[in-house]
Order: C-alpha cells, then sequence, then structure tokens
C-alpha cells in the first residue's frame, strides 16, 4: 500500500485508528466458542463492526500462533475479509540475521500477504534491510515502546547524551524513506513526541496504549501528529473487548470504535 492511499484513507474516514485483533480464545465472548473457528468468527464481527470507524487492523501474531495450525487458518481467512482500502499490520516484533529475516519477510509479505510488519532493530542493519526489498511493503521499527521495561534500555544515554532509542531512530531512519519504514512509539510516553518528530518528521507514527493503558489521546495528536496527520493510534481490548454479553455485544463494539473515531475526528478539525 502506498502512504498516499493511507492518507487518503485518514482524510476520509476522518480517523486515525488502528484496531488491534489481538484475539484471546480465554478472552472472546464465550459465545464465539460455539463455532468451529471461533477465533475467525470473532474477527470478521469487530472487522463488520469497526470498518468504517478505522484504517488498519493488525493482528498480533502471538495469539494466532499460540494455537498451532489453527491459528494460523484463522489469521489467514482473517486476512481475506480485511478490506483492501485498510493497512494491515503484522504485529509480530520479528527481528534476526539476514537470510531468517529474509524468510520472515516471505511470511509475512507474500505467504501472509500484510501492508507492514513490526521488526525489533536491536540486530542492525541486515536483519532490517530484507524486509524492504518487496515493492509496497512497510517496515515498522520498534521506537520508544509503552511497557514499563522500556527504561532498561531504550532511556540509557549514549556518548553523545543521546537516549538510545533516538539512536535508533536516527540511524534507521537513513536505511529507507518515510514512504516505506514508520515507528511504534508509545502513547504512555507523551513527553517524547516531540523530540521525536525533530528526528523523524515525517513518518508515520503506530501507537499503541490508548485505551486500556491510559494513553492519552490528545496528547499524542498535539504532541505527534504532523501536517499528513502522520499516526496509526492501536486500540485492542477497549474496542474488541467491549462486552462480553451476545445481547449487547455489537452495540459495544460499535460504539468504543465510534467514539474514538468522533475523539479523533475533533483533533482533526
Amino acid at each position: 500500500m502506498e502512504r498516499a492511499n493511507i492518507i487518503d484513507q485518514i482524510a476520509l474516514k476522518q480517523s486515525f485508528l488502528c484496531v488491534g485483533l489481538d484475539s484471546d480464545l480465554k478472552k472472546i465472548p464465550k459465545f464465539f466458542l460455539d463455532y468451529e473457528d471461533p477465533i475467525f468468527e470473532f474477527n470478521q464481527r469487530i472487522i463488520a463492526l469497526t470498518k468504517d470507524y478505522c484504517v488498519a487492523y493488525k493482528p498480533n501474531i502471538a495469539f494466532y500462533e499460540a494455537l498451532g495450525t489453527r491459528g494460523w487458518v484463522s489469521l489467514e481467512r482473517t486476512l481475506e475479509i480485511i478490506p483492501d482500502t485498510h493497512f494491515s499490520i503484522a504485529d509480530a516484533k520479528r527481528g534476526d540475521i539476514g537470510n531468517t529475516s529474509s524468510l520472515y519477510a516471505r511470511t509475512f509479505f507474500e505467504t501472509y500477504p500484510f501492508h507492514a510488519v513490526t521488526i525489533a532493530p536491536y540486530m542492525g542493519r541486515d536483519s532490517v534491510l530484507p524486509f524492504l526489498e518487496f515493492d509496497k511493503k512497510w517496515v515498522i521499527l520498534l521506537g520508544l515502546t509503552s511497557n514499563i521495561g522500556s527504561q532498561d534500555f531504550q532511556f540509557m544515554k549514549t556518548e553523545r547524551g543521546q537516549y538510545f532509542y533516538q539512536l535508533v531512530l536516527e540511524t534507521s531512519s537513513t536505511w529507507t524513506n518515510h514512504d516505506r519504514m514508520m515507528y511504534v512509539v508509545g502513547a504512555t510516553q507523551p513527553e517524547s513526541f516531540k523530540l521525536i518528530r525533530q528526528i523523524v518528521p515525517n513518518h508515520f507514527l503506530l501507537v499503541p496504549g490508548v485505551g486500556s493503558q491510559g494513553g492519552d489521546l490528545q496528547a499524542v495528536f498535539k504532541n505527534g501528529s504532523n501536517r499528513d496527520v502522520g499516526l496509526l493510534v492501536n486500540a485492542s481490548r477497549s474496542i474488541i473487548y467491549a462486552s462480553n454479553e451476545e445481547a449487547n455485544f455489537d452495540e459495544a463494539v460499535e460504539e468504543a470504535a465510534f467514539n474514538l473515531q468522533q475523539q479523533m475526528k475533533q483533533l482533526m478539525t
């Protein structure tokens, strides 16, 4: 998918919402367990209820591969029903030496035709470049994450006085342009967005942590948006697990997605 397609969808939907398909057999409403493929049925319902309010979907691969063969089948079936207009992200957090990265790239860009995959950049350039060999596909590098453990390494100071995450952004941004690379930046790190935008002013940022993790959407937009909006804000649990009851499941999920879209619309106008 081209950058322009993403920007057009954001403008059309007045939304920069990404719905995370963290579909867990232990958490999905019990009435879905009556189906032969409960994860797919759950995802299908979520997509039908949210597609008008979001511009991207992000299946977290761990929830599928943990189920073995049937999980991969559910993932493949899910990809088939994500609308072509929506950006699809494999939240896989891969990263390995070159030849192994090439196989990971084939997995998520050929076997499963995602538009993008999340990658851990710790092993450096040769672990990332194989993913960039695929035309119109995106690399989304972990930049500054939302978890507590981000303090362990990402905020270590380099000899130049930078934080380590700043060095990652600065170095990796030379590997390709902003039409092929995005960065994960957690919503729970709002004070860092201004600094990040000084390093990567034009890149899209995939922002987890809004919703159940308590990230401030207004602060993210104020400090992290650019002229193209430049944000894909992910919400998972707050939308897909909005209700456990069959009687109001559809209404609760759609309302949760609509409310976030409306907040985004207000910020964009």
